[in-house]
C-alpha cells in the first residue's frame, strides 16, 4: 500500500510502500487540510488522498550533520566510502564544486542515514547540476521509513541549490537489497562521472593466496621487482608528492587518458595521508620509477591513481608498488581492493580486445587483469529530472562534445 512519510521539522512527504495500521487522514500543514506531498518528480498540493492508502508519521529530522559526526558515521558503516567522507567534499571545492551534507536522525538523535552532495554550476545560468556519489548510507537500507526519508532530504536539499538535476551514481553492491533507482523516478544515463566497471581482488587469506589467485606473468613480474633493489617507501612530504605528478603527466601521454594538475593530488595528499591513504613510491639508483596513491575507508581500498616513468621499465616498479599498496591495505584490514577502472564492456569484449587497444582505459587493463580479481559493473549512473527543458539541453551539449573528442 502507498505511505506518507512525514519528516519532523517540516511537512514533506513522500510515497513508498509499507503497512500501518491506522488509515491516512488529512494532514494539518499551517493550520490547513492541504499537504505538500513529494512523489520524487514533482511538488504537489492536494486536498485528499487515495482510497484506502495508509499514513505513516516519522519523528525523524533532518539535519546539517557536523563533519566529525557525518566522518564517523562513514568509517563505521559497511558500505562508507572514500567518495563520501568530509575530506571529498573539501577537495572537491577546491576544484569547482559546493559539497553539501544531509543528514537525517531519529527521535533520539542519532544519524540514520544521509549524504554528501556535490553541486557544479551550468553555464548560462541555468543553475546547477547536483552530484550523489557512492551514497546514500542508510543505517538499515531495508528500512523504507528511513530510505524515505533521507531522499526527501536530498531532493530538498538539490532544489533549494538551484539543481536542474540530480545525478546518483550509487557505486557497487555485492549484497542486498539493491536500490531501485527507477521506482525512485530516476531515468538511467550513459554520462557517468566515475568509471562504472572495475576490478575487485579479494584480499583475504595469505599473500600466498592472493599472488596464487593472479596469472602467472603478473605473480613473476612482482617476484621480479622486488629483487631489482628498488626501494619502496610511503612518502611524508610535498617534495614526494611533486616527484609523483611528474610521473603521472608521463603515465597520462603514454596511455592517452587525461590526468589532474598538480594541486589537484597535493591536496589529495594532504586531506587523506596518512590517515586515510598513502603514496607508495618506487626508487631505484635515484631515478624515481613508479607511485600509486591507494585510500581506504573500513574494509576497502582504493587505487585511485598511479603512475609509472618511461626509464628502466624492465624493473618492473609498477608491480612492486601495486603489491606494497596490497599489502599496505591489508595491514589496515581491508578484505577488498578495488583497483578503479577499466574499460566499460564485458569480460568477453575486454579479452578480446585489450591487445590491440589503446585508448582510453584500454591503456591500463591489460595491467590490472593479472592481480586475480574479479571484474565488476557497479549501478551505472541515474539522473533525476527538475527541470526536464535544462535537462534536455544539458543532455545535447554532452552528446555533442562527445561526438566531438570521439576518434576518427
Amino acid at each position: 500500500m502507498p505511505f506518507i512519510i512525514v519528516s519532523q521539522d517540516e511537512w514533506w512527504v513522500t510515497m513508498g510502500n509499507i503497512a500501518h495500521s491506522s488509515p491516512i487522514r488529512p494532514i494539518c500543514y499551517n493550520g490547513t487540510t492541504s499537504a505538500r506531498v513529494h512523489t520524487g518528480r514533482a511538488i504537489l498540493h492536494d486536498q485528499s488522498h487515495p482510497p484506502n492508502a495508509w499514513a505513516f508519521v516519522l519523528p525523524m529530522t533532518t539535519i546539517d550533520p557536523i563533519l566529525p559526526q557525518w566522518d564517523a558515521f562513514v568509517r563505521s558503516h559497511p558500505r562508507g566510502h572514500l567518495l563520501q567522507t568530509a575530506g571529498w567534499g573539501t577537495h572537491k571545492r577546491a576544484f569547482g564544486w559546493r559539497d553539501t551534507f544531509v543528514g537525517v536522525t531519529d527521535d533520539a538523535g542519532t544519524l540514520v542515514g544521509g549524504a554528501l552532495l556535490l553541486f557544479k554550476r551550468l553555464p548560462l545560468r541555468m543553475g546547477t547540476m547536483a552530484y550523489l556519489p557512492m551514497g546514500p548510507l542508510l543505517r538499515d537500507p531495508a528500512d523504507a521509513a528511513i530510505t524515505a526519508a533521507v531522499w526527501v532530504a536530498i531532493h530538498k536539499t538539490a532544489r533549494s541549490r538551484r539543481a536542474a538535476f540530480l545525478k546518483w551514481e550509487p557505486g557497487i553492491f555485492t549484497e542486498t537489497p539493491l536500490p531501485d533507482p527507477a521506482a525512485l523516478g530516476f531515468v538511467a544515463s550513459e554520462q557517468t562521472i566515475q568509471p562504472p566497471r572495475t576490478v575487485l581482488i579479494d584480499l583475504h587469506g595469505s599473500e600466498e593466496d592472493i599472488l596464487a589467485r593472479m596469472n602467472q606473468g603478473t605473480r613473476r613480474k612482482i617476484r621480479q621487482s622486488l629483487k631489482n633493489d628498488i626501494t619502496y617507501s610511503e612518502a611524508t612530504t610535498r617534495d614526494e608528492v611533486a616527484k609523483f605528478t611528474t610521473l603521472m603527466g608521463a603515465t597520462g601521454a603514454r596511455n592517452d587518458f587525461g590526468v589532474h594538475s598538480a594541486d589537484y593530488y597535493a591536496l589529495a595528499f594532504d586531506l587523506f595521508i596518512p590517515q586515510d591513504g598513502a603514496l607508495i613510491m618506487a626508487e631505484h639508483e635515484g631515478d624515481v620509477l613508479a607511485g600509486i596513491m591507494v585510500f581506504a575507508v573500513g574494509d576497502t581500498a582504493w587505487y585511485l591513481y598511479g603512475a609509472s616513468g618511461d626509464i628502466k621499465r624492465n624493473l618492473m616498479a609498477s608491480y612492486g608498488v601495486q603489491w606494497r599498496a596490497l599489502q599496505w591495505a591489508r595491514a589496515r584490514g581491508c578484505t577488498t581492493y578495488d583497483m578503479w577502472g577499466i574499460p566499460d564492456a564485458d569480460v568477453e569484449t575486454l579479452e578480446a580486445d585489450f591487445e590491440t587497444r589503446s585508448d582510453g582505459l584500454w591503456g591500463v587493463y591489460g595491467f590490472k587483469r593479472g592481480w586475480g580479481g574479479q571484474v565488476v559493473r557497479s549501478l551505472g549512473a541515474w539522473d533525476m529530472r527538475y527541470n526536464g527543458i535544462i535537462y534536455q539541453v544539458y543532455e545535447t551539449a554532452v552528446r555533442l562534445r562527445e561526438r566531438r573528442n570521439r576518434p576518427d
